[in-house]
């Protein structure tokens, strides 16, 4: 699910007609504090379930491809989609990454609701990844309401730059780990495990940067100018990809799909996922004893649960799972690394400085809801 930082591709381009225009110009990314969060015009949603449903859509996704849809068929009883313009058919064949974005969309809602007071009774409906109705849902009011903080929710934030190298303190690894040790797996950067994931990852990037679905996926992914990310709301956008300043004045004005295809773009991303994992704690393994709908889900809530802790404890992680994607790699990293159990999620991980805010955009909920 790693998605590149081009920050790189302009460096070292840009002359005084640029800076000079950009002065003049836009010199901000549209991130989603600029957006509002009431913004659609669905008369049937119910004050709480407008609330519950913005939270739940800050789920994470491959590419921020938000690849649900809920089916309102009555207040507060619903059907969790799978929407099939979301697939992303090129790294992820068969929706194995999308169940799993689908099941962090789950626990959002989860916790979402049970913050309003609300417990979730949940009814299984899919068999395959590629069913189209997923899980129904029914709300149902209770005597307590969870304490889980729901700012946890609209804080999460995916960081792909400035990762320390310290190893993550034992009781941190306690705190994140511990409550689900046979699933969740911290790979230090001193091992053996974690640089051969360094490798191996670097090694898929450069298999799927020269993969032309793959890159041509991805180009349809990036949502180079504000207009755009204003008009989609999902996507790869300048503020997600960390290309801020006179380098995201570029690129949102002087960008388009086609500069994906290049040779220099290619290599230049390349270079950077280089740079990237050299810079960690190591990596967070989650794995899963089979790959069914079922597991599939539950990984996905795992994986979510887990993001929701990092940030108090000034921990990112960024999901970097082109190893997985892509087979040759994929074949050798079980026996590799001594897991037995299905790896779903590779994430690079390390402390920071300095937390950013979230910037990734989630479409109005009248595009996420159908009746």
């Amino acid at each position: 699910m790693n998605r590149i930082k081009f920050i790189s591709i302009v460096g070292g381009t840009i002359g005084l007609v640029g800076a000079t225009a950009y002065l003049l110009s836009d010199r901000s990314n549209l991130v989603r504090a600029d957006i509002q969060q009431v913004d659609d015009k669905n008369e049937n949603l119910k004050p709480d379930e407008r609330e519950i449903l913005f939270l739940t859509s800050l789920a994470p996704s491959g590419h921020n491809t938000q690849p649900w849809f809920v089916r309102y068929l009555e207040p507060y009883h619903w059907i969790i989609g799978n929407d099939k313009s979301k697939w992303l058919p090129a790294v992820d064949p068969n929706q194995r990454e999308t169940m799993l974005s689908i099941g962090a969309f789950l626990q959002n809602l989860e916790y979402a609701a049970g913050s309003f007071g609300y417990a979730c009774n949940w009814k299984l409906l899919a068999t395959t990844n590629q069913d189209d109705l997923v899980m129904e849902v029914k709300l149902s009011k209770t005597a307590s309401i969870n304490n889980f903080n729901i700012t946890k929710i609209t804080s999460r934030r995916t960081v792909r730059s400035n990762f320390l190298s310290d190893l993550l303190k034992q009781e941190d690894i306690t705190y994140l780990i511990d409550s689900e040790p046979e699933f969740i797996h911290y790979l230090p950067n001193t091992s053996k495990e974690s640089k051969f994931i360094d490798e191996q990852t670097s090694t898929a990037n450069r298999l799927q940067s020269y993969r032309d679905p793959a890159q041509q996926e991805l180009a349809n992914w990036i949502r180079f100018s504000s207009q755009d990310a204003d008009k989609y709301r999902d996507g790869l956008t300048t503020a997600g990809m960390e290309i801020t300043g006179i380098p995201g004045w570029v690129v949102r004005n002087s960008y388009d799909k086609d500069n994906v295809m290049t040779k220099d773009f290619r290599e230049r991303g390349i270079d950077n996922i280089q740079k990237e994992v050299s810079e960690s704690a190591g990596w967070i393994l989650i794995t899963s004893q089979d790959n069914s709908v079922a597991a599939l889900l539950e990984t996905g809530r795992r994986m979510e649960r887990l993001f929701l802790k990092v940030r108090e404890r000034n921990i990112a992680i960024h999901p970097m799972t082109q190893i997985l994607e892509e087979p040759s790699t994929r074949a050798k990293l079980n026996q590799s690394i001594g897991i037995g159990d299905n790896v779903q999620f590779i994430l690079r991980t390390g402390y920071l400085k300095n937390y950013p805010q979230p910037v990734s955009l989630r479409r109005p909920l009248d595009r996420l809801i159908r009746t």
